[in-house]
């Protein structure tokens, strides 16, 4: 999804720049922003569905998700613009489902395996 995403943007970036008035920073700053975010996110959502619940916590970040997307669509600035896609970076649904179920209790726990230990030669 995050390439889907970058890839949109990119396309759209000599109309943002048109529409925005934007300069090169600005353009670039609407792709790294979403990205940094992005990036910093995941372990904070894991902590915060093992606290809340993966599904109260899915709940919240689908509509702070959806928030943050209809404010980058009304975004008036750049600044604006950059802004809301650093809000929509955290990706907050997404990311509080996938680390919350990776790190899910199984009751056993968990053994690392190095790739010659799942695959010996027969």
């Amino acid at each position: 999804m995050v390439a889907l995403d970058n890839m949109v943007v990119t396309v759209a970036l000599p109309a943002l720049r048109a529409s925005l008035h934007g300069s090169l920073s600005d353009l670039e700053w609407t792709l790294n922003a979403y990205l940094l975010s992005f990036a910093c996110w995941p372990l904070t959502g894991a902590a915060l569905g093992d606290r809340f619940g993966r599904r109260c916590m899915f709940c919240a970040g689908l509509a702070v998700f959806t928030a943050a997307s209809a404010w980058a669509a009304l975004a008036p600035t750049a600044g604006v613009l950059i802004a809301a896609r650093a809000v929509q970076g955290a990706d907050w649904p997404s990311s509080f489902w996938r680390c919350s179920a990776a790190g899910q209790r199984t009751g056993r726990r968990a053994t690392a395996r190095s790739p010659q230990s799942v695959t010996k030669p027969g």
